[in-house]
């Protein structure tokens, strides 16, 4: 029996903004039979050359190998900004990939990207643009988020045009606050999840 194609939902998350969205995400590619969502996470990276981490994490999403990444039918690729750049964990992961760039595994397959920031203009595009430029290198056919998608002309907190965003505004200036989608942020990652999955049947064919 043949294995069922998946869209790979790769995310780095420190406080869980950014698996919310890789998790409402994985949501809306589930709305599409004939595909299914694979949820994978990359380890922190530590200054501290010594550190390790261990293989499996003690809770959330597994790590992805590469072998996720070259066998996927599409890509949702999510980070926190860190000044208006994709988080150096999922940065440290791609620099690993070469090798799948050098047999083009990745070409031809649609890819999107998402992001969580804690402030209305952290950031937001400039690092779903920087996520987008490995990608192009890979091959890749990038896809964002149309205009017909109503909640794109109605969001007060995130979402974009290049990809899905959230707004992860702090309860209190002395707290981090993972905080719930909002339900303009919540339909545009539906949206996304199920027009990446609606791709990637289509380029199967």
């Amino acid at each position: 029996m043949s294995q069922k194609p998946y869209i790979l939902v790769l995310y780095y998350s420190r406080y869980g903004a950014t698996k919310n969205l890789a998790l409402r995400l994985a949501r809306g590619v589930e709305q599409v039979s004939g595909i299914e969502a694979r949820i994978r996470t990359v380890p922190a990276v530590s200054p501290v050359c010594e550190a390790t981490s261990a293989t499996i994490p003690d809770d959330g999403a597994i790590y992805c190998t590469k072998d996720d990444l070259a066998g996927c039918a599409g890509l949702l690729m999510g980070s926190p900004t860190r000044f208006g750049n994709m988080a150096a964990p999922l940065k440290f992961f791609l620099d690993t990939t070469a090798d799948l760039w050098a047999a083009g595994r990745l070409v031809n397959k649609p890819a999107g990207v998402f992001t969580s920031t804690g402030s209305m203009h952290g950031g937001q595009e400039t690092t779903l643009l920087s996520m987008m430029l490995p990608l192009l290198h890979h091959g890749m056919i990038l896809t964002g988020i149309p205009y017909t998608e109503e909640a794109l002309h109605t969001t007060r907190t995130g979402g974009t045009p290049y990809g899905v965003s959230h707004t992860a505004l702090p309860v209190n200036p002395n707290a981090i606050s993972v905080g719930n989608l909002s339900d303009t942020e919540s339909q545009l990652c539906m949206a996304q999840g199920k027009r990446i999955a609606q791709l990637a049947l289509k380029l199967l064919q």
